[in-house]
């Protein structure tokens, strides 16, 4: 299955004057849909740096939603960036063009309709608050900023063109919480694991509260996450260190 990843651009994410509200968003959409988010990469303004990426995962050929810096002002790069990524020039979208008509009337000219300028070749991405379509292109999915904007469109986007993926990866979660060990003293089981399931995605996430504790678990295809986490089991037990399911 394609990965799914995600681009938040912008220099206000990476200064603080704005918090990121898009990758917990995108978690949860993607897990409520039995999907998984593969990566994550927070951008600043910087074109070359944009492009790159975009490239880059374009021809990796992953899923990717873009939220920030399609805008028209001067500090927005994000569509001139898609569209070199993409190798094709910026062309004004007439579909995008009547849906900011519709919103804006007269009020549309001259600077709104900038925000039809996209990619050639784009596909519109309806914008349910103000009619300024998002574009995608490469399945690369591109929505503004804001929250109330960016996740209602990337909503449509899963709904519309992946509903064919929904639930039917083979792929769970599990783990258990282990008390009273260090992650030092568990790493042979770890490395233990790791060799006999190549396969499976191992994690281990120390808990810094009153008591040591470790949450030590596999993710990855059903069947050989039940007989990792019975390996994990036991040799936990042997090592005497108590633990609980999660």
């Amino acid at each position: 299955m394609q990965p799914f990843g995600i681009y938040i651009i912008g220099d206000e994410i990476l200064s603080g004057k704005r918090q990121d509200a898009h990758l917990s968003f995108v978690i949860e959409a993607l897990k409520s849909r039995g999907l998984q988010l593969a990566w994550a990469s927070y951008l600043g303004d910087i074109p070359a740096q944009i492009t790159s990426s975009i490239k880059a995962s374009m021809e990796r050929g992953d899923i990717v939603f873009s939220f920030g810096g399609i805008g028209a002002t001067p500090d927005d790069f994000t569509r001139q960036c898609a569209a070199n990524a993409a190798g094709v020039p910026i062309k004004r979208h007439l579909g995008a063009v009547a849906e900011i008509e519709a919103q804006y009337g007269e009020g549309a000219y001259p600077k709104r309709v900038l925000m039809a300028d996209i990619p050639q070749g784009a596909t519109l991405i309806p914008n349910p608050v103000n009619r300024v379509a998002g574009f995608a292109i490469n399945e690369h999915y591109f929505v503004p900023g804001f929250p109330e904007m960016a996740h209602p469109m990337i909503t449509w986007v899963l709904d519309t063109y992946y509903a064919h993926l929904f639930h039917k990866q083979d792929y769970v979660e599990a783990s258990i919480l282990v008390m009273d060990a260090g992650e030092s003293k568990l790493i042979d089981l770890m490395n233990h694991i790791v060799v006999k399931y190549p396969d499976l995605k191992l994690f281990s996430l120390p808990k810094l509260d009153k008591q040591r504790s470790i949450e030590l678990g596999v993710k990855g295809v059903a069947s050989h996450v039940t007989a990792a986490m019975d390996d994990i089991k036991q040799a936990i037990t042997s090592l005497n260190f108590p633990w609980t399911e999660i």
